[in-house]
């Protein structure tokens, strides 16, 4: 079943094609899901793919409600799934792209070496992006793009900063980085225990600050966070 599962969701994301819910006969579980990701993942790199990071999902009231879950969970980062600051992401190879404000942090000797703004890209393989707590663990918690800001040192106050989403020059969404888990630094120990070891170089994606919104053809969008500064992508058109 889990092999299964996965090349199921693979094939998903290769072919662009949202899949229909695995629903209860599935026999889709919390654990189980994690070892359908962890194939799901193992599919990516065999394909020559890295993992280059975690991210951590599910981390603000705002998207437990917008998803209908109450549990943090944690996907994988791969280099394929890297986009430069200020770059453009094929919406071609996509099915229905969300972005959300994100904090990110630099993993060195288990610690927080550096913070940015991040945008994080996900991109649900079920059908009208929803799905289960398990279906989305499965799913390697949606996650298909990230770019992150220029790196700098952490303010003692990043627990309480202001958090703009902009689309195309218009607010789409406002919030804080305390949406993220009372404070992003938390990410740390919560990805450190779900994930296991962290290893140095790694982007922890802390969780979203606010709601995600959708990407449409020739979206820019464009993410500040008070004292981090700016980050920006634009979507094809």
């Amino acid at each position: 079943m889990i092999d299964t599962i996965a090349a199921r969701l693979d094939e998903a994301a290769v072919t662009r094609t949202a899949l229909a819910q695995f629903g209860a006969d599935a026999g889709l579980d919390v654990a189980t899901a994690y070892q359908v990701q962890d194939a799901l993942v193992a599919r990516r790199v065999g394909r020559g793919e890295a993992v280059v990071g975690v991210k951590l999902g599910l981390t603000s009231r705002a998207k437990m409600t917008q998803m209908g879950v109450d549990e943090v969970i944690w996907g994988r980062l791969t280099d394929a799934m890297h986009i430069c600051d200020g770059g453009t992401v094929d919406l071609s190879g996509h099915i229905h792209p969300k972005v959300e404000p994100e904090v990110a942090f630099l993993v060195e000797g288990g610690a927080i070496a550096a913070v940015a703004p991040a945008v994080e890209l996900i991109d649900s393989r079920y059908r009208d992006f929803r799905f289960t707590l398990a279906e989305v663990i499965a799913d390697n918690t949606s996650a298909s793009g990230f770019v992150v800001g220029p790196w700098q040192p952490v303010p003692d106050n990043v627990d309480n900063l202001g958090v703009l989403l902009e689309v195309d020059g218009r607010v789409a969404q406002v919030g804080s980085t305390a949406a993220i888990l009372g404070d992003p630094r938390r990410a740390l120990p919560e990805a450190a225990r779900l994930a296991g070891e962290l290893r140095d170089g790694w982007v922890l994606l802390a969780g979203a600050a606010t709601a995600a919104v959708p990407l449409t053809p020739g979206a820019h969008v464009r993410v500040t966070v008070e004292q981090l500064g700016t980050v920006s992508l634009r979507a094809s058109a």
